[in-house]
Parts: structure tokens; sequence; C-alpha cells
């Protein structure tokens, strides 16, 4: 497993001193990017090789949000590759060695000029070395939204959503929906299934729905479409209960 240490900042955490969802999810990504940067298969790679990966889904699982100051450790490691397709699991570990969330996620590897599925090249299957599968509940990766869908905020998309392809970042759909919420919860697992992209200039519109969940908590869905209707990522949050 590829790790890297760090200890929670205060610009990561909310106003109960724990660590946000959205940092937990930039800590996985930058995890993975760190990962392929340091085996020489990162950004400059994929220019290059004229593709870039894009996230399919995630689900991050969560047990306890780290405080303010807490070291931390953070790894991730791909277990399956198929097609254009790849599969990648992340964890948090605390000081102690407990893990403190842990994530599925797919990714699809895409030619830029077409926008058709690549393939992974020889070299990336032989530096990215896969591993075991985490041991987690799996969920699948369509989100069912609920019947009842109320419209919220628009929001158009600003250079400082973007990543390096040019397309907002997966942080920041998250950032987005969370916003269009208008509240702040502890959520024990999230779901994301991405279905485009949005770019520059594009107009994203939030649609929001809640249902009970098994464990007694809500499930909040938030859909962020164009003005078309055209689905950009359906997330799903769970709240923690206890």
């Amino acid at each position: 497993m590829y790790t890297f240490d760090s200890r929670i900042r205060y610009s990561e955490t909310d106003s109960s001193g724990r660590l946000t969802l959205e940092a937990l999810l930039d800590y996985f990504q930058d995890c993975s990017t760190f990962h392929s940067e340091d085996l020489g298969v990162g950004v400059d790679y994929l220019n290059k090789n004229n593709v870039f990966w894009v996230l399919v889904s995630w689900q991050i699982v969560v047990d306890r949000y780290p405080g303010m100051g807490e070291r931390v450790r953070t790894g991730t490691f791909p277990y399956e590759f198929k097609g254009c397709m790849g599969y990648r699991n992340f964890c948090m570990l605390d000081e102690a060695g407990n893990c403190v969330a842990k994530a599925n996620s797919l990714w699809a590897l895409l030619d830029k000029d077409s926008m058709r599925p690549g393939h992974p090249t020889g070299e990336m299957l032989e530096k990215y070395t896969l591993e075991e599968k985490l041991p987690m509940e799996y969920a699948g990766r369509k989100i069912v939204l609920p019947e009842d869908i109320s419209r919220r905020e628009a929001i158009t998309v600003m250079p400082w959503h973007l990543d390096t392809n040019d397309h907002v970042n997966n942080g920041q759909y998250v950032r987005m929906a969370m916003s269009a919420l208008g509240e702040r919860f502890p959520v024990s697992q999230l779901r994301a299934e991405y279905k485009k992209q949005a770019h520059l200039g594009d107009v994203i519109c939030s649609f929001v729905g809640c249902r009970a969940g098994e464990t007694g908590g809500k499930v909040r869905t938030v859909s962020l479409r164009d003005e078309q209707g055209n689905v950009y990522v359906n997330i799903e949050l769970e709240e923690k209960r206890g």
C-alpha cells in the first residue's frame, strides 16, 4: 500500500474542530495523485500519452473524523484493472493504527481527443502493484434518487472549481452538494456517481431529496445537473447516528 503521513490542519476542520468530509476526500484524492507521481505515471506522463483518469464513482465510509492536530496516515492501492477501468481502495489511519475511514473508487481512462475509453499502458500496468481489496461492505455504484426532490441554488463554474484536466474537481462537487443542503451533519457514508464533466462557465443546478436510512438516520441525496436536466453527478450522504 502506498501511504503518506500528515497532520490535520485547522483549515481542514469544521466548527467542531473535526476534519470535514470534503477535506477527507481531498486526502484520498491527493494520496492517489502522490502515488501515481512517485511511480512516474502521473499528470505529465498522462499528458504525454494524451489520456486522463476520470472518477466514475466514490464510496467513502467514515468511522470517525480526526480532530485538529491529529497525526494521520493515508493510504491507497489499486486492486483491479478491467479494460479502461481501474478500481482503487483508500484508508486513513490514526496514530494507533486504527482505520478511521476507508473508501472504494472506480476510475475510467479516457483519450483526451476522442473522449473514448483508453487502455492503461504496459508501463502503467507494470508499475501499479495490485493488492487484495479492503474488507468493507461494498455498495453498488448506481444511486437511486428519491421521488420527491426540490430545486435549490444554481452555481456557475469558476476557475477555482477546476483541476488540471480543466473540468470541475471531484471534491468541488461534494462542496457544492453540501452547500445545496444548507446544513452540516456527521456523514457515515458518502456515495457519488459521476455522469458527465462540467467546465468553466457551465451552470450547475442542484436538486435535493431526503429519505429514511436503514439505521434510522436520514439519507440526503443531491443531484447536480446542467440547465437541460442532464446529470453531472448524483451524491448520497448518509447521516451518522450516535
